[in-house]
């Protein structure tokens, strides 16, 4: 895109074959310095083999690399990060047990006298941390205890602190709130103007429109096409993409009926959790996709594992299938009469094993179901992993390939596998679709609506708002730790999503 100058990093007939399954396919590309450069595609269409043999995970099959434009060949990561090319990857690298301040530094901790310089490194993390906006992140917390989105901003100002010449962004932002993306964006915008290279690999649209100076579509492990700004459309970009025209994005809701209203599936009165939760009651009801909205933190998270008997000492009561219960804990929730199923917010370490198999991971929590005696019965244990593959039509090289080699979409699809298999009649989802392709998720939505017209009650958080109004019955918008609102029909829009989630009267702000 940029004639007669040097890209930073450039692919010539780049290929990578696992087995016999071609990742990409002789793709040229090329990464220029102060272009913010966007990778888009469907989960599986290459994006991450890319970047991968970018940032020197993995060496590709066929081609060559360039930095600068002289050949290179990287062996491990660090062998790229001294290059100049710094990977932010959707896994993130943080050491759960070390501080801020020591994981901010740990590839290269400043010393002094031949030890570590503790100052100096409180120094260099408070800056770092200035840097992406996150001055209310102390040094010296742990990296276990940050929320998701903070540990995200730390694994953006570890990257920076490496000085990359190009910086590669692996959806980074899936896990930030309104509030931080903005932030982030100001960084990634300053850097490209002092010359550094931005990859930007996102499947969230809006972004890559107000950020992106050009895009490059990936399908089937080939590139298909980059363009500059501006010269393609929203709707062509996602057709070449899914390689296929674009039909409605969310399933059809079903006309109900007021007075034929469906068991009442799940009901919580009063539930509280430290400062968390207040006095928070709902219904769902069978065959109902009820939203949870609202600003990201006002306690979405916690009901969900709340309901999923997660969290210990929750006051209030619950009923599941008409009947009290109090949840002793997930294994109460999953062999309830009704049981429970949750669908985490973080696949790699709340969803998968990754270092365990496909089918091994599909199975774990409903391994009980196929006990004959004090063994597992394994053909009818096969017979329901075939037969869920087949249903969320996963792509998977075989079910005994580590769950850690799929795409991002296809390790979504084992998650709600795995939970489907225990065969729930409450489906909870902490916002299932963070990070995850247009196509994939259109299939999420068909499933949960699939799941809904077989009378399975579905509560779902979503931080996408066109998400709750496409895919919800009614929205349950949250402020402050407690339901503020509820949104159906008609009066489900954006606008009112918005204001409720502000706690503002939406009417009032019309009428004004």
């Amino acid at each position: 895109m940029s004639s007669g100058r040097t890209p930073i990093l450039e692919m010539k007939g780049v290929s990578k074959r696992y087995g016999g399954v071609a990742a990409l396919s002789g793709v040229d590309f090329a990464a220029y310095p102060g272009e913010i450069h966007a990778v888009l595609g469907e989960n599986g269409a290459g994006k991450s083999t890319l970047i991968k043999i970018a940032s020197g995970v993995t060496d590709p099959s066929e081609g060559e690399l360039l930095v600068e434009g002289r050949p290179v060949r990287f062996r491990k990561p660090s062998d790229a990060a001294a290059a100049g090319v710094v990977c932010i990857f959707q896994e993130l690298s943080l050491l759960p047990d070390l501080t801020v301040a020591d994981n901010l530094s740990i590839a290269d901790p400043p010393k002094r006298g031949g030890l570590i310089d503790g100052r100096a490194q409180m120094r260099r993390a408070r800056e770092l941390l200035a840097r992406v906006g996150c001055e209310d992140v102390h040094p010296l917390q742990l990296a276990r205890d940050l929320p998701l989105s903070r540990r995200q901003m730390v694994e953006i100002a570890k990257a920076l602190g490496r000085n990359p010449k190009l910086l590669i962004l692996d959806e980074a932002t899936s896990a930030l709130t309104a509030e931080d993306v903005e932030r982030i964006h100001g960084v990634i915008r300053r850097l490209a103007a002092e010359g550094v290279g931005i990859l930007y690999v996102s499947h969230r649209m809006p972004e890559i429109e107000a950020l992106a100076d050009c895009a490059s579509v990936f399908r089937n492990g080939r590139r298909i096409e980059t363009f500059a700004k501006g010269e393609r459309s929203v709707g062509a970009i996602v057709e070449m993409m899914i390689g296929r025209e674009l039909t409605h994005q969310y399933p059809d809701k079903p006309a109900r009926d007021p007075a034929a209203a469906a068991p009442v599936a799940l009901a919580a009165r009063n539930l509280a959790w430290g400062r968390e939760l207040r006095d928070v009651s709902l219904d769902v009801r069978q065959g109902e996709i009820v939203g949870l909205g609202g600003l990201d933190g006002q306690g979405q998270r916690e009901l969900l594992l709340a309901l999923f008997g997660v969290l210990k000492g929750v006051g209030g009561t619950l009923e599941v299938g008409g009947r009290p219960v109090r949840l002793a804990g997930p294994r109460a929730a999953i062999r309830a009469k009704l049981p429970l199923a949750l669908i985490p917010e973080d696949r790699k370490t709340e969803g998968l094993m990754l270092p365990m198999s496909v089918g091994d991971n599909m199975s774990l929590a409903s391994l009980f179901r196929f006990k004959r005696g004090a063994a597992i019965d394994r053909r009818r244990e096969g017979q329901a992993i075939d037969a869920m593959v087949a249903k969320l039509c996963i792509k998977l090289p075989s079910l005994a390939a580590p769950v850690s080699t799929l795409s991002g979409g296809n390790q979504q699809k084992v998650v709600l596998a795995k939970w489907l298999m225990t065969g729930p009649g409450v489906v909870l989802l902490n916002d299932p679709t963070r990070g995850i392709d247009v196509g994939t998720k259109q299939e999420i939505y068909r499933l949960l609506r699939e799941l809904a017209d077989g009378g399975v009650a579905v509560l779902f958080y979503s931080t996408d708002y066109a998400e709750l109004i496409g895919c919800c019955d009614r929205v349950l918008v949250m402020y402050g730790g407690t339901v503020a609102r509820e949104l159906a029909g008609a009066a489900l829009d954006e606008r009112a999503l918005v204001s409720a989630a502000l706690n503002v009267d939406a009417s009032r702000e019309r009428a004004a």
